[in-house]
């Protein structure tokens, strides 16, 4: 786990100070595969499905469409840093300081027993009582993707 959650880390520090724009999405990707092998590791089957299902899938279409159709060889090299990075440092300090108060609260509690699977439960669920709400989020994401690719259409002139 402590092997695993350090790759991950690795993996988003990299991603947030790579000057690349492409080398940057991959090393997203491997750092959201690495949330996905937590999930695994804490028996959370249907997190770690749904993580590499929607997240890593969407960073490799998001290289795909994004930065390899649309964008220029110049755009892939832009200073990606601002001037906030000071106060931003600070903020995110402080947030890992208010995480770090909450999971010392946790840091005594035990797991109850082995790790139950929760996909059939939730399976049933979507193909269930919440089909109907199920299907019309995917007719949104439907609508964002014709979206985006209009968007990334070059002007007619």
């Amino acid at each position: 786990f402590t092997c695993l959650a350090g790759v991950t880390l690795g993996c988003a520090l990299a991603g947030v100070t790579l000057r690349n724009v492409l080398h940057s999405a991959l090393f997203l990707g491997l750092s959201l595969a690495g949330v996905a092998g937590l999930f695994a590791s804490l028996g959370a089957d249907f997190l770690f499905a749904a993580q590499i299902l929607i997240y890593v899938s969407g960073v490799a279409v998001l290289v795909l469409f994004v930065v390899l159709l649309a964008g220029r060889h110049s755009e892939l090299l832009l200073r990606q840093t601002n001037k906030q990075w000071l106060p931003a440092l600070a903020v995110a300090g402080l947030a890992l300081w208010a995480l770090s108060r909450v999971a010392r609260g946790f840091s005594e509690t035990q797991a109850v027993g082995d790790p139950q699977p929760t996909t059939r439960l939730l399976g049933a669920l979507l193909m269930g009582d919440y089909a109907v709400p199920f299907e019309l989020v995917s007719l949104i994401l439907i609508a964002a993707m014709l979206g985006a690719i209009v968007f990334t259409l070059p002007e007619a002139e």
